[in-house]
């Protein structure tokens, strides 16, 4: 708002200068620039301090000063008090209607050869004053809504990092509640089996030389009990440990959930045909192969979403990683594509990279 002032200050100032020193001359030439000089400081003082109070002594001596040397020197100094008045009601924070009885008030003690340019000079400055504060609004209403932007920006990212810290928190509860229950369950079923298989083999040793009968009886229930447990760890185990298709397809839907999240864009999985014939080599390879595929898309493609898709058919399993990218005509090999064609040779499989229907794809097949 100082720059509109300051402009509509200098204008005026300008039109005094050429007046009183070229147009009309006045009578002594000297005194006129003084009090031009000392209204020039002053105006120029009111923008260099930064709390009101000073700006309003400011404001109310160089009014003062203008309205003096009107009276006593030329009355065109009155041409500066419309600018000086709009600036005064601007630092009391008044409204802007303050402005216009001010300035009109001032209108009657103008001379009539003066009225026109004062009626002129007063409207410019109420109107630059008007729309120069209609932009202080706005321009205070957009910093608040920037400022709340970022404070919800802030809360969000909290929010976000103590989710992800609950989420680590849950994950590693999950393990320790999953440990636990393996734990228990062994103990449960096998170390009951374990005591009593050992209880059978001590009592079978105390009769061996006595009783070898009896002790050959116990020597078999004490086999069969270990035989049982061993059974049971076999169980506890196959129970604990996913299977190979239900990991693998997770990875990647783990790993397109973390793309969505960290990078902003589109990722999908999708599979069709029967995944459990899908061994655990296959498995690593197709992963590898979406990593690296994955990495290349978004450090050469400019991919905004990937998609990733896993078919089985007759005699291959066929995955594909695709994007939206700008794609390539031409594709040079290097070590990441040549490093999923030998992932795949080493598995009988071989690798199709295109790149000239719009956007980018890796093509991994795999024999059955």
């Amino acid at each position: 708002m100082d720059f509109w002032m300051i402009g509509n200050k200098a204008g005026v100032f300008v039109y005094v200068v050429a007046v009183t020193f070229f147009l009309t001359p006045a009578d002594d030439p000297s005194l006129h620039l003084l009090a031009l000089l000392i209204c020039l400081c002053l105006n120029m003082a009111i923008p260099i301090f930064k709390a009101l109070p000073p700006k309003r002594i400011l404001a109310v001596v160089s009014a003062c000063f203008l309205i003096a040397c009107a009276w006593k020197f030329d009355p065109i100094f009155l041409l500066f008090l419309p600018a000086n008045l709009c600036e005064l009601v601007l630092l009391s924070e008044k409204r802007s209607l303050f402005a216009g009885l001010a300035i009109l008030a001032v209108l009657p003690f103008t001379p009539h050869g003066l009225i026109p340019a004062y009626v002129l000079v007063g409207f410019l400055g109420l109107l630059l004053f008007a729309s120069g504060r209609a932009f202080l609004r706005k321009l205070n209403k957009l910093e608040s809504e920037q400022e709340k932007a970022r404070e919800d920006l802030e809360r969000l990212t909290r929010s976000l990092n103590e989710n992800k810290e609950y989420m680590r928190q849950s994950e590693y509860t999950i393990k320790l509640e999953e440990r636990n229950r393996i734990s228990q369950q062994i103990h449960d079923d096998i170390g009951h089996a374990m005591a009593g298989a050992l209880i059978q083999m001590e009592a079978s040793r105390m009769v061996l030389a006595s009783n070898p009968d009896k002790a050959s009886e116990l020597l078999h229930n004490a086999i069969s009990i270990s035989k049982e447990g061993l059974e049971r760890i076999r169980l506890t185990l196959k129970d604990a440990k996913p299977k190979s298709e239900e990991l693998g397809i997770h990875r990647l839907r783990l790993m397109a959930d973390k793309l969505s999240a960290d990078r902003n864009m589109q990722a999908t999985v999708a599979h069709t045909g029967d995944i459990d014939v899908i061994s655990p080599l296959q498995w690593k390879i197709i992963q590898e192969n979406a990593v690296e595929a994955i990495t290349n898309s978004l450090k050469y493609g400019k991919a905004t979403g990937i998609h990733m898709e896993i078919q089985v058919l007759n005699k291959f399993v066929k995955a594909v990683v695709s994007d939206n990218g700008v794609g390539a005509v031409k594709i040079a090999k290097g070590l990441g594509l040549v490093g999923m064609e030998e992932r795949a040779a080493s598995a009988g499989g071989t690798v199709i990279a295109d790149g000239t229907k719009g956007g980018f794809s890796v093509t991994t097949l795999l024999p059955r």
